[in-house]
């Protein structure tokens, strides 16, 4: 159970990971090591080499536990789960790309004994058609998602948790590309988050810093209307959709999930990157590299897929 947008998709994937346990599933949790500037304010995801502590899985996973952090000692969101649940968690190195971040998963499976990835995106943008006015952060997602087609006879699922829960994508254009999916047959099923998974994600949340994932169990609490995050620079439409998680195809074609197909063949994070600059499309990467200056790190442009 991968959340897979780095941060705190993590806590929306512990409410998945809660409904396959009611359907008698056990469940392992994981995310990417890419933490947001707020806490870690490096810009772009974490390599394996600077992951500290947990037990290396393959050369692009990590099983982390509570101490697993930055080199500069900030807890990624997967070790403060990890703490908070009482178990390991799985970290995975995006840097590599598509390719690389299937070796991660497909390692950490395998060690793991599982026999199924769900890939839980929180907001929906992972579905993103590419042109929605607030679409900020889907580069991670769609690399993620791109792994999923690499993973050989490893069953996947994709799932998008509270639609519009991150203020990127509006509840209503979620809405429009799960109908696109739907017409496609890739619209696989849709669940809505109990009162007692919302209240352990509330709880989570005291522990894992997340915004959107907070939201999520809010909107399943009932709470409705406009409410701001990331510091008042967007707003969150609470509603009941927000509760929802739809399961979807990760493996559906490119009018279904264009911005997964256009980094699939992308050999590092930074490719994948100027694939979606081609596009028109800014990035979580763009946005924190802004910040700093900062140039890539020349291994993500030397890595092998």
């Amino acid at each position: 159970m991968l959340g897979i947008g780095g941060g705190g998709d993590v806590v929306g994937a512990l409410a998945v990971g809660r409904h396959c346990e009611s359907l008698g599933t056990g469940f392992v949790l994981g995310g990417v090591a890419w933490e947001r500037w707020a806490v870690d304010p490096y810009p772009g995801p974490r390599s394996v080499a600077q992951i500290a502590g947990g037990r290396p899985l393959g050369k692009a996973a990590v099983l982390a536990g509570a101490e697993t952090a930055t080199p500069d000692g900030v807890p990624f969101c997967e070790a403060r789960m990890a703490g908070f649940l009482g178990e390991p968690t799985v970290l995975v190195d995006v840097t590599g790309g598509p390719g690389a971040a299937a070796d991660g998963i497909a390692a950490a499976t395998g060690e793991l004994g599982c026999d199924l990835a769900i890939l839980v995106d929180v907001g929906g943008d992972a579905i993103a058609e590419g042109s929605e006015p607030g679409l900020a952060s889907p580069l991670c997602d769609a690399v993620m998602l791109a792994a999923a087609a690499r993973l050989g006879g490893l069953p996947v699922l994709g799932a998008v948790v509270g639609a519009g829960c991150d203020a990127e994508l509006t509840p209503e254009e979620v809405l429009d590309r799960i109908a696109v999916l739907g017409r496609a047959g890739a619209w696989l099923g849709t669940w809505g988050m109990t009162p007692a998974i919302a209240d352990e994600l509330l709880a989570a949340t005291e522990a894992v810093p997340t915004e959107a994932s907070l939201q999520a169990a809010l909107c399943a609490k009932g709470e409705t209307g406009p409410a701001p995050i990331r510091g008042g620079r967007r707003t969150v439409h609470r509603g009941p959709t927000g509760a929802l998680s739809f399961f979807f195809d990760p493996l559906a074609g490119p009018d279904c999930l264009p911005l997964v197909h256009a980094v699939a063949g992308a050999p590092d994070l930074e490719a994948a990157r100027t694939v979606l600059e081609t596009r028109g499309i800014r990035t979580e990467l763009d946005y924190e590299r802004d910040r700093t200056g900062a140039a890539p790190p020349e291994v993500w442009q030397t890595r092998a897929p």
